[in-house]
């Protein structure tokens, strides 16, 4: 069983550095910017909730994992001219863990086919741990922002018209 948890840890970590080159030579293009940065998979709020979004974004910002990725850690109060710039990040960060989700997922797979279903389970339980979470959390911070950004661009407009 150790075995099985630390070759997923390793795919895992590979996945990632995949994941980050998948995103840097797709995150110019239009498709990217358009279609890519507003993918949400789960928009309501008690899912994210049922799944546990909560306690694992408490033990994200309770431990070394913060210091991750040291452009979405946040050391101070972020202004609103930084917030589009932060969300920015937020995408590329959550494209890296798609990437590595899916390509550990032809891990998982190819140990399906080949008949080993408790490694298959062991890397699934990981890729969720390790990708679909953190595609998750960064994808609530995403709409949060939106609210945020859409709350001040109507009270501008608001301003506006007065």
């Amino acid at each position: 069983m150790i075995k099985y948890i630390t070759f997923s840890l390793f795919i895992g970590y590979i996945s990632w550095l995949i994941g980050m080159i998948i995103t840097s030579l797709l995150s110019k293009s239009e498709f990217y910017q358009q279609q890519l940065s507003s993918l949400n998979f789960i928009k309501d709020e008690k899912v994210n909730e049922m799944l546990g979004l909560e306690p694992f974004k408490w033990v994200i910002m309770n431990s070394f994992f913060k210091y991750l990725n040291p452009k979405l850690s946040i050391q101070k109060r972020i202004f609103m001219s930084e917030l589009r710039e932060y969300r920015s990040e937020m995408t590329k960060a959550e494209f890296n863990h798609n990437f590595a989700f899916l390509f550990m997922g032809i891990f998982i797979l190819i140990k399906v086919f080949q008949g080993f279903y408790i490694f298959a389970i062991v890397m699934l339980l990981v890729n969720i741990l390790i990708n679909l979470y953190p595609i998750l959390l960064q994808q609530q911070n995403k709409r949060r922002i939106d609210r945020y950004l859409q709350l001040m661009n109507q009270r501008s407009l608001q301003n506006l018209t007065r």
